[in-house]
């Protein structure tokens, strides 16, 4: 049984960012040598690593105009962040699909708890402007623990309390099936193929609350994103009925190439 409490109300009081419909974006994850983090992109919001990134990068996209997201995962542990040595062995699970130094956490516990504050502690200390928190619907997943969800539902509401209570907006991150129970919580929705299997409807609460989703769709391969494309139009046609803020983007999220289905309006009027 998790030791926090799903019947807990949403943090209302305080001042964060909060993304509106239409907000444009980037999201890059990966930076290495051949893939150095691209800031030349007229968008609203960069999303970025917590731990990769650091604090002059951070006040460098801000000075420039932009909000920064910063990601970390909340829900899985990561043979290569700092603080791994803080979780106990009883509290990894399986290993995530596809991601093999990657591991399910049992979010019940209150030392995964502890840590999760930390990594806001540090998202707040870096000066981000929110937090993309992942990995966030391991009720639904082979994670090796009795996870339930009403599990999910009090971890993921606890996240974006304690976001919010330091000052920082708040992702949900996929968890469809828990968005009418979470909307009030989150100040916007970052999702991952929901035109490829057919699942936008479930994030139109975000939308009629006056709150963003950020969807990024994956092509098998870059030559599918000519303007000219006949997918393409029709994914751009179907996300902007919508109201979505989409980008296809390679898996790795590298930037080795992108499209963006928006036009970028001026940042000043898009906060």
């Amino acid at each position: 049984m998790t030791s926090l409490s799903v019947e807990v109300a949403p943090v209302t009081g305080g001042s964060w960012y909060r993304p509106p419909v239409g907000v444009t974006w980037q999201w890059q994850l990966y930076v290495d040598d051949e893939h150095p983090l691209n800031t030349t992109y007229d968008v609203t919001i960069y999303n970025i690593d917590l731990f990769n990134t650091g604090e002059a990068t951070i006040n460098a996209l801000q000075d420039a105009g932009h909000r920064v997201v910063c990601y970390f995962s909340a829900g899985s542990w990561e043979d290569y962040r700092h603080d791994r040595d803080q979780f106990a062995s009883e509290e990894l699970g399986n290993t995530l699909d596809g991601w093999p130094a990657e591991r399910w956490l049992d979010i019940r516990s209150p030392n995964v708890h502890r840590i999760m504050t930390e990594r806001l502690d540090l998202a707040a200390a870096k000066g981000c402007d929110a937090v993309e928190p992942d990995n966030v619907q391991g009720y639904l997943e082979n994670t090796g623990f009795a996870l339930g969800a009403e599990d999910q539902l009090a971890y993921n509401r606890f996240i974006a309390n304690e976001a919010r209570t330091r000052g920082l907006g708040v992702a949900l991150k996929n968890d469809l099936e828990q968005v009418d129970s979470l909307v009030d919580y989150f100040d916007f929705s970052v999702n991952e193929q929901c035109f490829q299997y057919n699942e936008c409807h479930h994030l139109l609460p975000f939308i009629r609350a006056g709150k963003p989703v950020l969807n990024a769709e994956y092509p098998e391969q870059d030559d599918d994103l000519s303007p000219d494309d006949r997918p393409l139009t029709a994914l751009c046609r179907a996300a902007n009925n919508l109201k979505f803020s989409t980008l296809v983007l390679p898996v790795a999220l590298d930037d080795s190439f992108r499209a963006s289905c928006q036009i970028p309006s001026p940042r000043g009027k898009s906060r």
